[in-house]
């Protein structure tokens, strides 16, 4: 049989050959990369706390930026991408009411560089972000614009109760003037059928009839002690603060119901309606860890909650699941020794990945204060939030129904304020159809709201807090 051998390759072809593939090792990867990124969608998420830009592409992108002054401007610089109409749509995504972004321009500054200048309102530290791949995003690069000079939540609570109270004097003094001013003016004369009451007997003839009886004098009670048993009632002395907390927001819309409706915007309208509640009584004012659609890491709900000096920190959530036929509200704490139940793990290792979803920005300066307050867990900030929970739990069972009868317990990173009762509600499964209906469903947020108001009074009427270090 005759032996088959490998053709011969002619001498000068094979260094033809061997010089393309030196050139093809020559070329790096951004060489190789050109071209190949294209833009899958453009946002922009405004919100009073900072602005939110985010690019998302089918492959990772590279980028360079600096602050620019008069007028103020951010310059971006994007690696290896070429103008597109998806990168323009970034232009009309700037809305007007927009605290930090007055408009986006966009150009091919070179030929393997597009340039984004963003006009600004005010000054701004930006923050570049590159993420992952992760849920239903690819690869997104993200520029956080945070005020040069950050917010002081507190004073705005100390402003907005000075402003509450000031109103709420100048109804009282409205009242009291009418009131006197009935007092002075002559009376007419009376009927003369008009028969005796039983007290005019007692009086003496011809005596001017009785003034009426004088308003009862302020009660002592702390607003939130009212309607309770004598017993139960205690003076608050001063003003609570309660830190609400819609989960997820902007780029993390949380659970998704079969329907459609995202757990974030039902949060935000819950959470809203509870703080209008709670700012209703008087001594108590409630503050939104993000009071619009924008994402908020979950160490960084905790410090809102501590900068105010919160008595109580409550994380609203609409519950998922696999199957739609989970359902039932419930309410949780943290756990220091592990989760209560293999579910309770797993909705707190989900809510855990919160940040992976929205994108948080994990070179915090005071990344190592923050480890150490999240390691600061106590015994008594979870026996104080199993309190809470169980009257918080106890009304929302006679709105709907329970998942659990009873305060489950998790490692929610979300709950680890070491100082303030914490407690995250799942107000029942988006993702089973009726229960997101009712989630829908202004009449049951408000049944909802209700429940979840009472337990909170309750709580705080039988567990007065303490003086504050810093007065408000």
């Amino acid at each position: 049989m005759a032996e088959h051998t490998a053709p011969s390759v002619h001498p000068p072809r094979r260094r033809a050959l061997q010089r393309l593939g030196t050139l093809a090792l020559l070329l790096t990867a951004r060489d190789l990369a050109w071209g190949a990124a294209s833009i899958v969608g453009v946002r922009v998420w405004p919100a009073k706390d900072y602005s939110r830009v985010t690019i998302e592409s089918d492959v990772a992108l590279a980028a360079r930026h600096f602050v620019a002054d008069s007028p103020p401007r951010l310059v971006i610089d994007i690696d290896q991408l070429e103008l597109s109409p998806a990168l323009r749509e970034l232009v009309g995504k700037v809305q007007a009411d927009d605290p930090f972004i007055a408009g986006v321009r966009i150009g091919q500054y070179q030929p393997r560089i597009v340039r984004l200048v963003v006009d600004l309102k005010q000054p701004v530290e930006p923050q570049q972000l590159t993420l992952p791949p992760v849920a239903a995003y690819r690869h997104r690069l993200v520029f956080d614009l945070h005020p040069t000079h950050e917010r002081d939540p507190l004073l705005e609570l100390i402003v907005e109760r000075e402003r509450a109270e000031a109103q709420a004097t100048k109804s009282m003094n409205d009242a009291l003037g009418e009131f006197i001013g009935r007092l002075e003016k002559p009376r007419a004369e009376p009927p003369i059928a008009a028969a005796p009451g039983p007290s005019a007997s007692s009086a003496p003839a011809g005596a001017p009839p009785a003034p009426p009886a004088a308003p009862p004098p302020p009660s002592s009670t702390s607003p939130a002690a009212m309607h309770l048993p004598p017993d139960e009632q205690r003076r608050i002395d001063r003003l609570i603060v309660i830190a609400i907390d819609p989960g997820h927001g902007g780029e993390d819309p949380g659970a998704i119901g079969p329907s459609g409706l995202r757990e974030k915007d039902v949060v935000l309208q819950i959470s809203a309606k509870l703080r209008e509640r709670l700012n209703s009584v008087p001594g108590m004012r409630a503050m939104l860890t993000r009071d619009a659609d924008f994402f908020v890491p979950l160490h960084e709900r905790v410090r809102k909650a501590r900068r105010v000096q919160a008595d109580l920190f409550v994380s609203i959530h609409a519950d998922a699941f696999f199957t739609p036929q989970a359902k039932g509200a419930s309410v949780f704490a943290l756990s220091e020794s592990g989760a209560t139940s293999s579910a309770a793990r797993w909705l707190a290792q989900k809510e855990n990945a919160a940040d992976l979803v929205g994108g948080a920005n994990t070179a915090v300066k005071d990344a190592q204060v923050l480890r150490a307050m999240i390691d600061m867990s106590t015994t008594a900030q979870i026996k104080d939030s199993l309190v809470i929970g169980r009257e918080v739990l106890e009304r929302i069972g006679k709105v709907g129904s329970l998942h659990k009868r009873h305060v489950e317990q998790a490692g929610f990173a979300v709950l680890k304020a070491p100082d303030i009762p914490s407690i995250l509600v799942e107000t029942g499964f988006i993702t089973n159809p009726g229960e997101e209906a009712r989630l829908r469903d202004e009449d049951y947020q408000d049944k909802l709201v209700e429940a979840l108001f009472t337990g909170i009074r309750r709580y705080f009427a039988r567990n007065p807090p303490l003086a504050r270090n810093r007065a408000l």
